[in-house]
């Protein structure tokens, strides 16, 4: 399947995919006092099991069997069970940086084609291969480890500013998943409130904030969250 990045806009093919399932290799961490990370994240070419993680802190932190979080106390846990980034992205920042950016380098678990993960609305539902249901919950927001990973100076405003932040998602329903399972978007919520729109007016506009708390039918967690930077 071809892909075409041009003038800002992305051409989704038309078969939606995981094209790979990315699991941490455990690297030292020298931008937080954690003292490891596993932002490092390698294609796997086995099945990988994908379950909830229970609670941030007391829980197995990662959604996928195999995959490690150091950081606990801001990544991973049932609503950031799985980070999902597409390969459509990863091509426009390719055009951009001028350099290859391989499956895993932003730390995802997933890399996608053919889904608008930037464009997910939040609460919907994605089937992934035979029994995998996901829930996509918030944006990635960036961090220093992220930075002192790509090595590129104000990473973390760059990465803001682009408004391509990926998905995490939460699992519903467990299953085993393969390289090259397809993704099938179910069940979008009325509300319309994409990822994007989230993260935007979560981290650079507030003012749109109004707008998408007075949405029917908005997930409680998510109207927390966004009520938050109202305060």
């Amino acid at each position: 399947m071809g892909r075409c990045v041009a003038a800002g806009l992305v051409r989704l093919p038309q078969v939606s995919r995981v094209v790979s399932i990315n699991l941490a290799v455990p690297e030292p961490n020298p931008a937080k006092d954690v003292g490891v990370t596993g932002i490092n994240k390698r294609p796997v070419d086995r099945l990988v099991h994908v379950r909830a993680p229970g609670p941030k802190t007391t829980g197995l932190h990662s959604g996928l069997v195999g995959d490690q979080i150091f950081d606990i106390a801001h990544h991973g846990g049932d609503d950031q069970a799985v980070y999902a980034y597409a390969r459509e992205d990863y091509d426009w920042w390719q055009a951009r940086l001028s350099r290859p950016l391989a499956d895993g380098l932003f730390g995802e678990n997933l890399t996608t084609e053919g889904v608008d993960v930037n464009g997910a609305v939040i609460g919907e539902r994605w089937h992934v291969g035979p029994r995998l249901v996901l829930q996509p919950t918030f944006g990635r927001i960036p961090c220093v480890t992220f930075q002192h990973k790509m090595g590129e100076p104000r990473w973390v405003k760059t990465f803001t500013r682009a408004m391509r932040p990926g998905a995490y998602l939460r699992v519903l329903e467990p299953g085993d998943i393969w390289a090259g399972d397809p993704v099938t978007v179910r069940d979008r919520p009325a509300h319309g409130v994409t990822i994007a729109q989230a993260f935007r007016a979560y981290l650079t506009e507030p003012r749109l904030l109004p707008d998408l708390l007075a949405r029917d039918g908005l997930p409680d967690d998510l109207r927390a969250t966004l009520a938050e930077r109202l305060r």
